[in-house]
Formats: structure tokens, sequence, C-alpha cells
């Protein structure tokens, strides 16, 4: 799959492998996701990371769009909306190869000003249903998404990025996000009423995979994702319980510039009746006092977190009397 049809600079962040027409406004799309990734890497439990999903989407569209829609390479693509749903997390556990999955996608153009195009997509794995999704987005030339990012701007000339985050900040330990690099950390605490703050570390090379004017969508939602993993981990009583983002659904509002902060805020919080009942949240994406996306979570009780593998000793240096010192 050439990196450009997915909008990527990495080859390896490129999960959408084949696809092909089978009606005038149905594809099917298929994708590989790795058995382990830096930044989307499977949980304790050994469940795919969602975040794999969305991303397959956002490919899976800008794929049928230039491939089979006649989008010249080039026009932009302004998210508006991206929700996803997985019904059966077990059917994307890895087992030992990567995951084969196949996205069925349904394109519909939406007229208006600018023009839209929405994909609904069925997420198939063995050829079972175990989720679905929908992306909605603006598409635009050069010359239109230029005209729409000025009056953002309010000039010619974009605003200089913010500095990127020091050490004087607090990150959140990975652990408590859910990740496992200090680097793959979005979180900082910076408010004392208790707010957080999106981390921009720009040269990041999945987050950030190649230059741009705004934050991107999939940032926001890993901001979204760490976020409700520390509310939802540190608000059950049981504390081996393990839960899984199963559904996400993301409103976008307007740019997130690179000039200033972004605040995630956690507007509401209903945990489930039981253990394993889903957590739902609602968070909130502000820059100053512009909305720029909300998202409601759903999170599922996915039983206790699994005891740690016992760890071998290394062989005493007694043992080691053959080899040459």
């Amino acid at each position: 799959m050439p990196r450009e049809l997915v909008h990527r600079s990495s080859i390896a962040e490129v999960f959408v492998t084949d696809g092909c027409r089978v009606s005038d406004s149905r594809f099917s799309v298929a994708a590989q996701w790795p058995r382990d990734h830096a930044l989307y890497h499977p949980d304790g439990q050994g469940f795919s990371d969602p975040m794999l999903f969305a991303e397959t989407i956002r490919q899976a569209l800008l794929y049928v769009a230039h491939e089979y829609c006649e989008v010249p390479l080039g026009h932009r693509f302004v998210g508006r909306d991206l929700s996803f749903d997985i019904t059966d997390p077990a059917a994307l556990r890895i087992v030992g190869v990567p995951v084969p999955v196949v996205l069925d996608v349904r394109w519909t153009w939406e007229e208006g000003r600018p023009r839209g195009a929405r994909i609904d997509v069925r997420l198939l794995v063995d050829g079972v249903q175990c989720g679905s999704g929908t992306l909605r987005v603006f598409v635009l030339d050069d010359r239109r998404y230029g005209l729409l990012r000025r009056m953002a701007w309010g000039g010619d000339t974009p605003p200089v990025p913010v500095a990127r985050s020091t050490s004087a900040t607090p990150l959140v330990p990975p652990r408590r996000v859910g990740r496992l690099r200090w680097k793959d950390c979005v979180l900082e605490r910076c408010w004392p009423d208790g707010d957080w703050q999106l981390r921009l570390d720009r040269d990041h090379a999945v987050l950030f995979d190649h230059p741009t004017d705004h934050v991107p969508l999939m940032v926001l939602m890993e901001g979204f994702r760490q976020l409700g993993h520390l509310c939802v981990h540190e608000q059950v009583e049981e504390p081996d319980q393990v839960f899984a983002l199963v559904g996400s659904q993301v409103e976008c509002a307007a740019f997130a510039e690179l000039d200033a902060p972004i605040r995630l805020v956690v507007e509401q919080s209903v945990p489930g009746a039981g253990a394993t009942d889903p957590f739902r949240l609602r968070v909130a994406a502000l820059q100053g006092d512009t909305l720029l996306a909300r998202t409601d979570m759903m999170w599922a009780g996915m039983g206790p977190c699994p005891a740690p593998p016992a760890v071998g000793r290394w062989p005493e240096p007694a043992s080691l009397t053959g080899f040459a010192p």
C-alpha cells in the first residue's frame, strides 16, 4: 500500500493493506494490525489497542477517496466526527499472528460548502462482525484549505508553535494512563483546579508522523483515551479490575492549533452499577475558551488483571567458569 494513499510518512504506520470495490458505494478494505506497536500496543490481557481501529477507519477513508472516488492526492481532509464501537473485544485478542481485519465500507458524499464525505464501516475478523464505526470529513483542495486556515489564524502567517514541554511540568507516569513509555504519555497536570493539559511532542514518530499546521485528530483522541484510562481505573473500587475502551464518539468543533495550550476537562463521569458494568465518560478539549472537540467514551470491565509471569534467574557466576574472562 503506497504511503501517500493513507497520508503517512512511515511505512510502519500503514495498516491498510488492500481493497476492492464491491458496488458503487461499497468497498472492502483489508488491514493488518501488528502484534506489537510502539504506541498502539496490546494491553495486559492481550487485546488489540482500540486506537488501531480508529486509525484504520481514518486510513480506509483516505484510501477509498484517492483510489476509487477520484479525490486527487494533495487534497486535505478536515475531520468532523469519528466514532467506533467494539462489540466483541475477544475477537481482537492477539494469538500469535498479526490480527487480519476487514472493513466493510459504505461511502457517502455529503453535499454542502465545503463538500463532505462519510464512511460507515463494519469491522470483521474471520468474517464475523465485532465492531462498527463512522468518520465524516470535509474534502478541500489546497486553495480552499488555505483560505480556511487563514481565517482561523486571522492572517496569512501561521502562528509560532509553543515550545516543547519541559521537565518542570509533571507528566503522568505511563502505567497510570495505560502506556509503556514515558515518551508516549500525553497528559500533564498543570492546573490547580484539576484540569489536564495535552502534551505535544512534535518529534513523536507516531503521533506526529509528518509535519502539520494543526494538532491531528488522532493526537486529541490519544489524550482522551489516556485521561479516560486514568479516571476509570482510579475511580473503581476493585484495584485489580481492568477496563478497556470499547466505544468512542468524537465531535470536532474547531482546529486545534499548535501555538496555545490545550486543556482536557472531564465533564461527566458515570461508573457502572457493578464492577463489570460499562463506565461512561465525557471529556472536552479546549483551547482558551474555544471548544475543540468533545468525546463520549465507554469503558467495559474485562475482568481481573492477570498476574505477571514468573521471571527466571540468571545463572550464577560460578556456572560461567567455562567462558574465557
